[in-house]
């Protein structure tokens, strides 16, 4: 059935009789086992395709004749006690369209003739049912271990059957059945498991079955091992199929409720001996037990059960008491290609009953690791799981009408999926680029930031975990301290415009994961997006902080457009909305400590019973004043950084504000020295972030943010990206020009995401040299950055007072224009439709977390599934690890989870194959472990067939891995959306690949013939 399986079965049969054994292979099975169990090999059907090497007679015949030697006869031998030299040839397999595999054995004690066996074995394949097949061999000489040519002649064709009863016969006309079989569990006339006996089976019915079956073998001399097929219906009536003259696959089952071994057995029978003398008669014969086969095969049942190939990187396999396995080349570093059946090895269990039996079979199955190709298991799992099959009732429909058997329980893989990522970072380097050559601190700090705001898409696009799960985690370690999170409004966490119904279900799950305070701003304080923030996060009852975005400076008359009238105003409607807190939201620092005792003297004297807070940044230097005035002036809470922290462009040092308060009306009651310990860890997790640290290229803040008004965060990556462009001696000019965009943009809250449409005007306008009056003189001949074209659109709201005439007008030209809140006249998103798209795509139906990932940010969360399906939970990872990966020889630790813990080190790289891969070697809980990963640096200086790009609608990828049959289409050719462009083949399945839409054949990118991959490119079209 696999390739050698039977084979292997055979020679193990042939050694315990004391019989030498000789295997032949094909070209394509040089790495496979049966070469290696038998005591020779041979090679047969030179330069010929995979299936007909096995199938070419002439060469199976040479082999016979000439490919081995010994002394005595065949029945001598099989009958002394003592080893002799006698030799027993196994030919491999192969497959034909609807057959099995075949597994061809030869038995031999040489006489001395000029051929060099005594008999062939032909498996369970398809050449044993070949009456030509065993013609030749009674013609070369050599016995064929079945019933005789004329016997197969008069048996006809293969069906699938459901009850089963099987017969033996021998030269002298005996006959004995061994009971029935239960094959009624198939897919598509594939059988799945098998039973022996089968449960459920009236006796009396039984006993008709036998008796039939005996009276068949009788009737046309049937000799050897052979299995009678009936169908047998709801009303107990017994139909006759067919005669399968010889060994089947599931024949493990019977020898296992029998004590019989079939494959001797055989070998008794053909070299003459009778089943009286073997202890083969009926009376003797008994049903211990229950047993049952599952066929372990390399298919993907997600996928409608398409065949896997590749290299097996683990195998581990179920075993204990009551499990018998029978494999081949299940072994790791197994290439499992596409040219045979894709079984990878027989679990047979036993026991009492089938109950018992399925126990141990769900445990033997649980138990088995095989990692780098898809297999079965998690679907023979549910099989064994389903009451109906525990209960021995089942037909041949039972997979048909339980689609609940393909609700599949996805195989984590951790620790592989690790490797392959630490591998992936020791050969290509890390995952996420590193600015600058800074090596991490040798420290292991566990930093615990809540990722919901600004980090929700970093958390997933850098980090390569998922935020909600962070959240969660963390709540539970702090289930005492309230989490904070920014609210973008009717943004929610993402920098575009959603529908209403996804800021309310987004406040809603936010919630219900442990957040507790929604810091809700708007880039333009724009009253209608605000007020939505609002409402949504008071429906899923969590505390409203509404925040008042800052800039300007209320302490200056001269400065009208945002004066404190406006932000008592804009406060105003946030308390009357029903804001719990107020906030100030200072991002650039502007907030001197003269203004900051003006607006919070003023809130506070307005608003007395609203909590305000404060937050800034310490880009000029000037913070820690600026928080002791708003602490004098009423407010109740500010925001600070921790002293490793802080400064510059983040907050002002925790500990310089709780000494400054220190023994004051304002006295924070910290102690300093718990400030230094706190202190003391982040500046280690800091070092391990050293290749980001902003001090690589600032190295100070800057009183010049009170001109150009730069958010911090954004005035760091300014300076960052000046300096990576070789820029960094124009940053003056950078910040100027940034202050003269804002005023052309009509002088903006820079918050994102209005700073960045700021921050790309100006550097549009230093890259082409344009002053202010140049740009708003050329405006309507400029293509400005989409940022800004948005902006004046109108999607991210309006600006107080409006937007800046004629300038706007002359870059939008006849481009439409947004009226009202940009998310009003959204269409609600339909999330059970997007539901289902993801249970598609991912196999399983995602959380409502996943669904709201997906819907904020699709494609990064389409990138994030397919990174952690590639290299799973990265977050268990240590920080140095993450990022720089392991060094050769270190060993460490990584815990999955309580209680399970990975021992791992690495070991060594190898060198650059033909394929661009490199094997990386390991070291996993004290095996050893080696993965191939791709060296993208040296593909680009090789051809490698491309892949499909899942998220480009017109690039068509293989299904699956397999060759190139035909091509229906050419390049130019206008297609409907199904119509077939090339047909795929793999283990004895082929698939017709379709067009996914209509248009035209842009380019191919195979030919009949070739060999892919899992999606590999097929075509583009447009």
């Amino acid at each position: 059935m696999c390739p050698g399986e039977i084979a292997i079965r055979v020679f193990r049969a042939c050694t315990e009789l004391g019989l030498r054994t000789v295997a032949v292979y094909s070209e394509q099975d040089t790495g496979q086992m049966h070469r290696q169990k038998a005591d020779e090999a041979y090679l047969v059907g030179r330069g010929l395709p995979p299936v007909q090497a096995y199938l070419h007679v002439p060469d199976i015949i040479r082999v016979a004749r000439v490919g081995a030697w010994g002394a005595g006869g065949w029945g001598d031998h099989l009958g002394s006690t003592g080893r002799k030299k006698v030799d027993t040839v196994q030919v491999g397999y192969g497959l034909l369209p609807g057959g099995y595999g075949e597994g061809i054995g030869v038995a031999d004690a040489v006489p001395p003739q000029e051929n060099g066996v005594d008999a062939i074995h032909p498996g369970y394949g398809f050449l044993s049912e070949r009456a030509d097949f065993a013609q030749a061999c009674v013609d070369a000489g050599v016995r064929f271990v079945g019933p005789p040519p004329e016997v197969v002649r008069k048996m006809g064709d293969k069906v699938e059957a459901r009850g089963i009863a099987i017969a033996a016969g021998d030269k002298h006309g005996n006959v004995v059945h061994l009971y029935e079989r239960d094959c009624s569990i198939q897919r598509r006339h594939q059988k799945v498991v098998e039973i022996a006996p089968a449960a459920c089976l009236d006796p009396q019915l039984r006993a008709r079955l036998a008796s039939d079956a005996v009276r068949i073998a009788q009737q046309v001399g049937y000799e050897n091992a052979g299995t009678v097929e009936f169908l047998v219906d709801r009303d107990g009536n017994h139909y006759f199929i067919e005669v399968n003259s010889r060994l089947q696959v599931e024949h493990t089952v019977t020898e296992e409720i029998t004590g019989v071994d079939l494959v001797q057995a055989q070998l008794l029978v053909a070299a003459g001996r009778s089943l009286p003398e073997l202890g083969l008669q009926q009376d003797s014969v008994r049903v211990n037990g229950c047993a049952i086969q599952c066929r372990v095969t390399t298919e993907d049942p997600a996928r409608g059960f398409q065949p896997d190939t590749g290299r097996i990187e683990v195998f581990r396999s179920g075993e204990g008491m009551g499990i018998r396995l029978d494999g081949a080349s299940a072994f790791q570093g197994a290439l499992i290609s596409p040219h045979y059946d894709s079984l990878l090895v027989k679990v047979i269990a036993h026991g009492p009953d089938q109950p018992s039996a399925a126990a141990k079979m769900s445990r033997a199955l649980a138990e088995f690791r095989i990692r780098g190709v898809k297999t079965n298991i998690p679907f023979l799992q549910n099989v064994l799981a389903h009451p109906q099959f525990l209960g021995g009732a089942v037909d041949t429909q039972f997979i048909d009408e339980n689609p609940e058997l393909f609700h599949l329980r996805p195989s984590q893989n951790r620790a592989q999926k690790l490797l392959h990522y630490l591998g992936h970072v020791m050969v290509n380097g890390p995952s996420t680029p590193l600015p600058v050559k800074a090596k991490a601190a040798l420290v292991e700090p566990v930093p615990p930031p809540v990722p919901m705001g600004a980090t929700f898409d970093v958390a997933m696009r850098f980090l390569h975990e998922c935020p909600w799960e962070r959240l969660r985690e963390l709540r539970r370690l702090v289930p005492n301290i309230p989490f904070q999170m920014l609210l973008r409004g009717a943004n929610a966490v993402g920098y575009t415009n959603y529908p209403d119904n996804v800021i309310y279900r987004f406040c809603e799950v936010a919630a219900a994961n442990g957040m507790d305070i929604f810091r809700i701003f708007d880039a333009l304080n724009y009253l209608p997006n605000l007020l939505l923030g609002v409402e949504a996060v008071g429906r899923a009852g969590a505390v409203v902080e509404a925040a008042l975005s800052y800039t300007g400076d209320v302490a200056d008359p001269t400065r009208t457009k945002y004066s404190l009238d406006y932000y008592l105003g804009l406060a105003r409607e946030l308390v009357a909305a029903g804001t719990h807190i107020l906030c100030i939201k200072d991002m650039a620092g502007l907030l001197t400590p003269a203004a900051a005792r003006l607006l919070v003297g003023s809130l506070r004297e307005r608003f007395p019973e609203v909590p305000i807070h404060v937050h800034t940044h310490d880009t000029a230097g000037a913070a820690i004043a600026t928080l002791l005035a708003a602490a004098n002036a009423g407010a109740d809470v500010v925001d600070v950084a921790v002293d490793a922290m802080s400064g510059m462009t983040s907050q002002p040092s925790m500990g310089a504000l709780v000494a400054c308060a220190r023994g004051t009306p304002l006295d924070t009651g910290i102690a300093l020295e718990r400030v230094f310990e706190y202190s003391e860890y982040w500046e280690g997790a800091r070092g391990l972030y050293a290749a980001f640290d902003c001090t690589a290229t600032m190295k100070s803040g800057n009183a010049d943010v009170y001109e150009n008004e730069i958010p911090g965060g954004q005035y760091t990556n300014l300076h960052f990206q000046a300096h990576a462009m070789g820029l960094g001696h124009k940053f003056k000019e950078v910040k100027k020009a940034y202050a003269e965009a804002n005023k052309l943009l009509g002088d903006l809250i820079k918050v994102t995401p209005s700073s960045k449409v700021v921050g790309d005007l100006a550097q549009f306008m230093v890259q082409n040299g344009l002053s202010r009056e140049e740009a708003e003189a050329r405006a309507d001949e400029l293509s400005f950055p989409l940022s800004v074209v948005e902006f004046l659109q109108g999607y991210i709201g309006t600006p107080p007072g409006g937007f800046p005439e004629p300038f706007r007008s002359k870059v939008l030209k006849d481009l439409p224009r947004v009226e009202g809140r940009p998310g009003a006249s959204l269409s609600p998103l339909d999330f059970e439709a997007l539901s289902q798209e993801l249970g598609a795509r991912d196999g399983a139906p995602p959380s409502p977390e996943d669904l709201l990932s997906a819907a904020l940010y699709p494609k990064v969360y389409a990138e994030f599934r397919d990174f952690t399906s590639t290299f799973g939970p990265v977050s268990c990872l240590g920080t140095r690890l993450f990022l720089e990966g392991p060094t050769i020889a270190e060993e460490f630790e990584v815990e999955l989870e309580r209680g399970k813990t990975l021992h791992i080190k690495a070991l060594a790289l190898g060198d650059l194959n033909a394929a661009g891969q490199r094997e990386v070697f390991f070291e996993l809980n004290g095996q050893l472990r080696s993965i191939l990963v791709r060296d993208t640096q040296a593909l680009k200086e090789m051809h490698v067939h491309p892949k499909a790009d899942r998220s480009a609608k017109g690039q068509v990828g293989a299904p699956m891995p397999g060759e190139v049959v035909e091509v229906r289409v050419k390049e130019g050719e206008a297609v409907e959306k199904g119509a077939p462009l090339c047909v795929l083949s793999a283990m004895k399945m082929e698939t017709v690949v379709t067009a996914p839409r209509g248009g035209t054949v842009t380019r191919l990118h195979v030919r009949p013939g070739m060999s892919l991959e899992g999606d590999d490119l097929i075509a583009e079209i447009e």
